[in-house]
């Protein structure tokens, strides 16, 4: 009995290794490559920062009756920081991007400003708003390139002028509007955090001419007008949280 058992047994293995030997080697298939998505820049956005502006100022004075100049034209400058806050929407056709958007701008922006003379006192813009598009350019899956534009608006206080450190003479605030134009750059930084984007532009804008009434300190015309011709240059940076729509979208480089 032991003699068939054992006789069985070899019998079996040696069946086990034939049928192994007739399998061969598993054959080696490389894992499929898995793309990386490519950023989406469909869809809306919010973001906030800051940046600083200067203003560029031609005005002189004129006799308000009849127009006549009192005094050169003088350039003034003035200097300052702003905080941004901004929304927008943005559509991605292949590498580029058609947006809207809308800004907000809490300034203090201050220079030097003269009037009559030798009446001197200090101009300050505290706020301004802008509203335009944009189109862009993606010559990286993470970088936009970009020019904007469209309408601006500004407000800038009353200025208060003094002689020999005495006030004497005054002009109202106003609000002008106008227009700019810019360029700038987005980055994704989506590998830090995603949806989170980062945004500098510089900005050009100029505004209508304001024409406000030079009157004695605590009230009462001088007879006299300031005319005022302003222009701004400002570098702005954001942080951008996106708001995607859909999936990832497909771009050719």
């Amino acid at each position: 009995m032991n003699k068939i058992v054992l006789a069985l047994t070899a019998v079996m293995a040696m069946t086990s290794a034939a049928s192994a030997a007739d399998l061969g080697a598993r054959p080696y298939t490389k894992a499929p490559v898995v793309a990386a998505p490519v950023t989406s820049w469909t869809g809306c956005y919010l973001g906030a920062g800051g940046g600083g502006a200067m203003t560029n100022n031609d005005y002189n004075d004129f006799v308000t009756a009849t127009g006549a100049v009192l005094d050169p034209n003088i350039t003034g400058g003035a200097r300052g920081w702003f905080g941004t806050v901004q929304g927008g929407c943005d559509y991605q056709y292949q590498n580029w991007v058609f947006g809207a958007f809308a800004d907000y701008d809490f300034m203090d922006v201050h220079g030097d400003h003269s009037t009559l003379g030798g009446f001197a006192g200090q101009q300050k813009q505290d706020w301004q708003w802008a509203v335009g598009g944009r189109v862009g350019y993606l010559v990286l899956p993470q970088l936009l390139t970009y020019v904007s534009g469209g309408y601006t608006q500004g407000h800038w206080k009353g200025t208060d002028y003094s002689f020999l450190g005495a006030p004497a003479v005054s002009t109202s605030g106003f609000t002008k509007g106008g227009w700019f134009i810019g360029t700038g750059d987005e980055y994704a930084l989506t590998s830090f955090l995603p949806g989170l984007f980062w945004k500098t532009e510089y900005r050009y804008s100029e505004f209508d001419r304001a024409n406000t009434d030079i009157t004695f300190f605590g009230g009462g015309l001088t007879g006299a007008t300031q005319t005022q011709k302003l222009r701004e240059h400002s570098v702005r940076s954001e942080l951008v949280y996106r708001f995607n729509w859909g999936g990832p979208v497909v771009a050719k480089y």
